[in-house]
């Protein structure tokens, strides 16, 4: 094999013949160098890795692997705690609400609001179109919003009680305020004071008012709240019934048919408590009323001409 070799400035040439031992080396040089760098670069590659995957770098993944392990335990108990919390709170405003509803229930009921328009056992009816601005709570929002909620239950709880107190003090002032006639209809036979006796025609002292309904079976209805005292027959007054209402006052029904409540009862405002008729020393049909302010007669005029509070 000749190789020739020209210079191009003086034209001159040579000749170089290489023999059969020169191209073997030659060829091996060319053929073996490729895979001489590809060794070369596999233990390169091979004592960099053994460099970097050592015995201390193991162990110190295997920490870090545990202690984001650790921290994972720790939220998660974090949040089960935040989560009882929260379910805790949801719980209270649950009960607060189910206390809103019955003050709510007993305000409507004292001041004879329309239940129609205040059922609190339906939801609200509130509605409206939807809004392309929405957007979910944060966290931090949606706490502060149970927040937010909390102060205002706890605030109209508050307001709802003092305004429910004082209905039904009214209510109970209402109730025992000794006020209109003791029967819906009939007229009056007989005033308070002096008067020709009905059955001796002598001059009398008439410690009430008789109301003369024409038949026997009308009903007697109390002139205010109390408590039932007597209920029976007395001398004169025939069936009778009286009615503490406090304060120093008590009222008597006299000479019923039928009495229909009983000693202890607690009666209401205007509830029928017996039946007119003429029992007793009486002339016919009618109920004698009678009104006692602190243990002495008074004249029921006063009582029966009064505006119901």
């Amino acid at each position: 094999m000749k190789v020739i070799l020209v210079d191009q400035r003086h034209g001159h040439t040579r000749t170089i013949v290489i023999n059969r031992w020169l191209k073997g080396l030659l060829s091996l040089c060319l053929l073996g160098a490729p895979v001489a760098l590809g060794y070369f670069g596999y233990q390169l590659a091979v004592s960099q890795n053994a460099r970097m995957f050592t015995e201390e770098t193991a162990q110190n993944w295997d920490r870090e692997i545990k202690l984001q392990a650790e921290q994972l335990a720790d939220i998660k108990v974090d949040s089960e705690q935040q989560l009882e919390a929260l379910t805790l709170r949801l719980a209270m405003l649950q009960a607060r609400l189910v206390r809103l509803d019955a003050v709510g229930e007993r305000i409507t009921s004292i001041a004879n609001l329309d239940n129609g328009e205040f059922d609190f056992s339906q939801a609200v009816a509130i509605g409206g179109p939807g809004s392309s601005n929405s957007e979910p709570y944060t966290t931090a929002g949606f706490m502060g919003a149970v927040e937010q909620l909390e102060r205002q239950l706890e605030d109209r709880q508050q307001q709802l009680e003092i305004l429910e107190g004082l209905m039904a003090g009214r209510k109970i002032q209402s109730d025992v305020f000794i006020a209109g006639r003791p029967v819906d209809r009939g007229w009056i036979a007989s005033r308070f004071g002096r008067r020709p006796d009905p059955f001796t025609g002598r001059l009398s002292f008439h410690a009430g008012i008789d109301f003369t309904t024409g038949r026997s079976g009308a009903e007697i209805n109390t002139v205010a709240a109390g408590v039932i005292t007597w209920a029976g027959p007395r001398s004169d007054y025939g069936l009778m019934i009286e009615v503490n209402h406090g304060n120093g006052y008590t009222t008597r029904y006299a000479h019923a048919e039928k009495l229909i409540v009983d000693v202890g009862d607690i009666v209401n405002k205007g509830q029928n408590i017996a039946l007119v008729g003429s029992t007793g020393r009486s002339t016919g049909p009618h109920v004698h009323f009678e009104v006692y302010k602190n243990g002495r007669v008074v004249d029921p005029a006063a009582y029966i001409h009064r505006t119901a509070r």
